[in-house]
């Protein structure tokens, strides 16, 4: 267990002595339980783990490491003690339209959307929309939406950087694999962006439809205090016009 902590804490670029004062414990003791000379009780440890920000389906792991039980509980999208979330989830994703949104899992399987806009899907491949959709599959493969995205090479980067920073904080097998597979696909070459006033705050995704050349701004939003797994990993990706033809667009089909 000491050595798992010892990682996590490396992952977030912390000292022993940055973690032992943001934890109110001695740089000494805090050595201790890493190398195994010190067993932390139940409540240390998940003070610890708090303030590594550590996901929950990791602290788990590190509980069971320390000889304790689990402490959180992971359950399916559909069970019935999620109903509420749920119910708020299925409520942002409605409010959302006519613009399209996505609640994404841990390994970016879309878990439930708002269908929105299904220009956005126009000559996918068929493989590709297949359950359990893929979002980093369906947008950077080359028979997704890839050839359609305008600034491709500036939004596969940001997808990947997302992507590189989920792995390099969880170390996840199955992120790892996906990682691996859409770095390989055919990328345009990267240039800097020209300068404009969408770019001076944010990266679009400019995308080609039968509505003309769409451009979004995305947003994340996480639930604040979940104690389930399936919640704590789930994402909810929403889209919003980046500029007014694309808004005004999107309102007319919608209507």
């Amino acid at each position: 267990m000491g050595t798992l902590l010892r990682e996590w804490r490396q992952r977030r670029r912390l000292t022993q002595l940055d973690l032992a004062l943001d934890a109110d414990i001695s740089p000494r003791h805090l050595s201790f339980v890493e190398t195994g000379r010190a067993q932390p009780s139940r409540e240390m440890l998940l003070h610890l783990l708090e303030e590594l920000a550590i996901p929950l389906r990791e602290r788990n792991t590190l509980l069971v490491a320390a000889g304790f039980a689990p402490m959180y509980r992971e359950r399916k999208l559909d069970d019935a003690a999620l109903a509420r979330a749920r119910e708020a989830i299925d409520l942002v994703l409605e409010a959302q339209k006519a613009f399209p949104a996505f609640a994404l899992d841990r390994h970016w399987n879309i878990a439930a959307s708002n269908r929105a806009l299904q220009d956005l899907y126009e000559g996918v491949a068929e493989e590709l929309l297949e359950p359990p959709v893929n979002a980093m599959r369906l947008s950077l493969h080359p028979k997704g939406i890839a050839p359609r995205i305008e600034n491709l090479a500036e939004w596969r980067a940001h997808l990947l950087a997302r992507l590189r920073k989920q792995v390099e904080l969880t170390a996840d097998p199955v992120l790892k694999d996906l990682l691996k597979e859409v770095s390989g696909y055919p990328a345009p070459e990267f240039r800097a962006p020209e300068a404009g006033l969408e770019h001076a705050v944010l990266v679009p995704l400019k995308i080609r439809t039968k509505l003309g050349v769409l451009s979004f701004m995305s947003t994340t939003t996480v639930f604040g205090t979940p104690v389930d797994v399936t919640l704590s990993e789930l994402a909810i990706e929403m889209f919003f016009p980046a500029d007014e033809a694309t808004a005004r667009a999107v309102r007319q089909s919608a209507r």
